[in-house]
């Protein structure tokens, strides 16, 4: 059975971000993916302090709970990102936990080891943001989470986008809901896709 590792970067359970993610996450079948959700707010995640302990050594100088969130990413074969935006980025919660991949940076360019191939999984990523429409409301997010998937060797498939959630919340849009539900219930043959509500 293949995994999907669900991240709600989110501090706010049962919100927006939240509710954005269970939609995606309930169309796909649970018969073909085991599925694990992971609140990043639950989780003791530490800073990344550039220590360069991982440049030297195959594993993180930090002993908390990013250990057990990388374990998902070395098992996972669908990698499922949702966060809000923050001040034209993904939030600093969210960051952090992306942060923390330097591992995997340094595990390929410092300590030269291979890790698994991109084509073997792929990521998507899903945000929110509270002010109204504007073609660029998410760019400033799209080159982290790019640097993030090929950090872990996912292929990045897709972006889903909701705007004006302080004005109308994704639970009151029943269209978002249809859009998410599709694209779990087609994830093992998804196509590239960018959507912004």
């Amino acid at each position: 059975m293949k995994k999907v590792l669900a991240l709600m970067g989110s501090p706010r359970k049962g919100k927006n971000t939240d509710i954005l993610l269970s939609y995606l996450l309930d169309g796909i079948n649970r018969d073909e993916y085991k599925i694990e959700r992971i609140n990043l707010v639950d989780k003791k995640i530490n800073s990344c302090t550039g220590c360069d302990y991982c440049g030297h050594v195959e594993a993180c100088v930090e002993k908390d709970d990013m250990t057990y969130i990388y374990e998902g990413f070395d098992t996972s074969d669908i990698i499922i990102l949702a966060a809000p935006i923050y001040f034209n980025s993904i939030n600093g919660l969210t960051k952090n936990m992306v942060d923390r991949c330097q591992r995997y940076w340094s595990l390929k360019y410092s300590l030269g080891k291979k890790y698994r191939n991109t084509e073997d999984r792929i990521g998507i990523f899903l945000a929110v943001g509270g002010a109204p429409y504007t073609f660029e409301q998410f760019n400033g997010s799209i080159p982290v989470i790019d640097f993030f998937f090929k950090s872990i060797n996912a292929t990045y498939k897709g972006n889903y986008f909701v705007s004006n959630t302080d004005e109308i919340p994704v639970y009151m849009r029943p269209e978002i809901k249809e859009e998410l539900y599709a694209i779990g219930k087609n994830i093992q043959n998804i196509k590239d896709f960018y959507i912004q509500r």
